[in-house]
């Protein structure tokens, strides 16, 4: 159920993101909006609206590929909260609602990994006998950023050819995805040789 909620989080904002930096918003998202960027590029603030979107498109890819779901949930509570501030200041109905409720749902990660917190807040309290550990190798996490890097690419390509963009996403998508059976691989073979 974690992971689905990660899931639906991550392309919920993933979505959102990519459709804002897109060639002619033409990428899959349920919230906007996708004209961000242009009209804050009329008050000088156009550099300020990309920001937003390429953090949505980093955040979302975090959780969407739950590999950094964690990571991701902590920086989505920034987000969704500047969201929040935003549409209630501009007075926009219904919208604090579904953002509240995505908070709601951010949280039930964050609650999930609440025994992070301790070492998060006390930064381990100098105690040298905590140890996380996780099947996650640096190979793994080479291999999700290669995917990640590709979404970055795809939004470049999509201004000059919109199906190799969304070609590249989905295949970086997948790289990262595979990234995990690369963890187990490894692992297996640790466990073989020792």
């Amino acid at each position: 159920m974690l992971n689905l909620i990660a899931i639906f989080l991550g392309f919920t904002f993933f979505g959102a993101g990519m459709s804002k930096l897109f060639a002619d918003h033409q990428f899959i998202g349920w919230i906007g909006p996708t004209w961000l960027v242009e009209r804050l590029e009329e008050y000088g603030l156009g550099f300020y609206g990309k920001f937003i979107a390429y953090s949505q498109v980093l955040i979302g890819y975090m959780l969407i590929t739950t590999r950094y779901k964690l990571i991701g949930a902590v920086m989505l509570v920034p987000m969704l909260l500047n969201i929040l501030m935003i549409t209630i200041s501009l007075e926009w109905r219904g919208t604090p609602y579904v953002l509240g409720f995505l908070l709601f749902l951010n949280g039930l990660i964050l609650w999930h990994y609440r025994d992070f917190w301790n070492i998060l807040l006390h930064e381990g309290n100098g105690d040298k006998s905590i140890r996380l550990e996780g099947n996650k190798t640096r190979f793994g996490d080479a291999v999700w950023f290669i995917g990640l890097t590709l979404q970055f690419l795809a939004i470049s390509v999509s201004f000059h050819q919109i199906w190799i963009g969304l070609a590249l996403s989905l295949i970086g998508l997948v790289i990262s995805l595979l990234s995990f059976r690369l963890d187990q691989i490894n692992s297996v073979r640790k466990a073989e040789i020792t």
